[in-house]
């Protein structure tokens, strides 16, 4: 955890609290009607791969580490995606090895997994 979090600034102002998770990860499984133009993660098997993703976190007891489902986060052309905090990182995913990959290098390791970081100005898929 950042020592600095719960400290007070030079101005006299509270930081911000401490991080009560280390690693905070939500996956879209919004689910839309099947003719919806923009689709949604849950017909591309986003539950499946959360749940994956939530099992294997806890098979590799990851400590302060939280893998939640959430609403729609208003990419789903590009889905299923997630959010990584607190850092901020927006991954697109499609397999279980795609989930192992991003636990591995982002989640322990701290690192980012390029070939499915998505930027604020991806508008299609995740590159393969």
């Amino acid at each position: 955890m950042d020592a600095q979090r719960g400290a007070q600034n030079a101005n006299g102002r509270s930081e911000d609290p401490a991080l009560y998770y280390r690693v905070h990860v939500f996956c879209c499984v919004n689910e839309r009607p099947a003719d919806h133009p923009r689709g949604c993660c849950l017909a591309k098997g986003s539950q499946e791969l959360r749940d994956y993703m939530k099992a294997r976190a806890k098979e590799h007891k990851l400590r302060q580490v939280r893998i939640n489902a959430s609403g729609c986060l208003d990419r789903c052309e590009l889905g299923p995606t997630m959010v990584i905090y607190p850092e901020g990182v927006w991954y697109g995913y499609r397999t279980k090895e795609d989930v192992d990959e991003i636990l591995e290098t982002h989640v322990v390791k701290g690192g980012r997994v390029e070939r499915l970081m998505l930027q604020p100005s991806d508008k299609g898929a995740p590159a393969k």
